[in-house]
């Protein structure tokens, strides 16, 4: 018996020694996870400088400890900021969402992004690498809004075809491809289907090109434009706001970006950078997303206020070619300036 004892005492001190050494490695852990949430992260973005305001109290609340920058312009002013920086081998952002997708496969191509799986990578249903280069964190959409007191919701037009009707002549407007990322896309994805004729002819009917989405907003309130292509989101906040604005989401195919976060991989703070992506795709920090107009890339997360559910027009929605866009980008907007901007 007294074998017995004493080998269950070697036993369970064994087994208390197991459980120090554990808890010891457990709590190692949890300070270095603690003390790796601290710092300063760079994000240039596209996002609009108010929704970057809405969503900081978020970020704050799940990172106490870390000093977040931030750089924001439309998406080809970040895209010019980051060519600058690669050719002086001095990248100053870690985090990069911008609107484009077409432009994470570019950069994959070269090599700079951090390859990363985040956890709440499998929550994402929309764009996401299959390796983890990037992932769709915003659904932004490109549809037609008309100004309400102007025209009547019979008389709205249905599709992006509709825009040549004569009835617009003069009246209508778009973003510039050559300063907005989202009208990069839409010049991209329309041209593919209707061909170079169909923006000759909306220039033919009076379109108007402004220099960005807010600037066709803003017109478009004031009732200089009647019928526009424009962001969702742009209008989604200013009918919110209670302005004569209202969403069309056209019969011919909604225009959907899901926009991609991405880690440069010559961030000095990857681990850190990685828990900030991860949070970007958790139901939290897509909720943030939502209150800031855009739609959600999970499905468990509800549409912003005053839009319906992606899946209600996702079926019919265009299909972008994201690797044909990244190949093209030159091309494509040289001859939207040929045919649009300089005729």
């Amino acid at each position: 018996m007294k074998k017995y004892s004493k080998i269950v005492v070697l036993l369970v001190a064994v087994m208390m020694l197991l459980t120090t050494v554990l808890a010891g490695c457990g709590g190692q852990s949890a300070k270095t996870e603690k003390a790796a949430a601290k710092g300063k992260l760079m994000i240039y973005t596209s996002i609009y400088p108010d929704i970057i305001e809405s969503v900081k109290p978020a970020l704050k609340k799940a990172f106490p400890d870390v000093e977040i920058e931030w750089f924001q312009a439309g998406t080809e002013k970040v895209m010019a900021k980051v060519a600058g920086e690669i050719e002086a081998k001095k990248i100053q952002a870690d985090l990069l969402m911008v609107a484009d997708p077409s432009y994470y496969l570019t950069l994959q191509e070269k090599n700079l992004l951090l390859k990363y799986d985040a956890p709440n990578r499998k929550d994402v249903k929309l764009n996401k690498d299959k390796e983890g280069y990037w992932t769709g964190v915003r659904v932004s959409n490109m549809i037609i809004a008309y100004n309400t007191n102007k025209v009547k919701a019979a008389d709205a037009p249905k599709s992006f075809k509709d825009l040549l009707d004569p009835k617009w002549k003069g009246k209508i407007a778009m973003p510039s491809p050559l300063l907005s990322g989202t009208a990069y896309v839409t010049a991209g994805v329309l041209s593919e289907k209707y061909g170079w004729k169909y923006f000759e002819d909306l220039k033919a009917n009076g379109l108007v090109v402004e220099s960005g989405n807010s600037a066709v907003q803003n017109k478009l309130i004031q009732g200089e434009y009647e019928a526009v292509v424009i962001l969702e989101e742009n209008i989604l906040k200013m009918a919110a706001k209670g302005e004569p604005v209202k969403v069309v989401y056209p019969e011919d195919g909604t225009i959907i970006i899901p926009s991609p976060v991405a880690i440069f991989n010559t961030s000095k703070n990857q681990e850190l950078a990685k828990k900030v992506l991860n949070w970007w795709l958790s139901k939290e920090g897509q909720q943030a997303i939502v209150k800031g107009w855009m739609h959600s890339v999970r499905d468990d997360v509800n549409a912003p206020k005053g839009a319906p559910a992606l899946k209600t027009f996702a079926d019919k929605a265009f299909k972008p070619d994201w690797l044909k866009l990244s190949k093209e980008n030159a091309k494509i907007k040289e001859t939207f300036r040929a045919k649009v901007l300089e005729k």
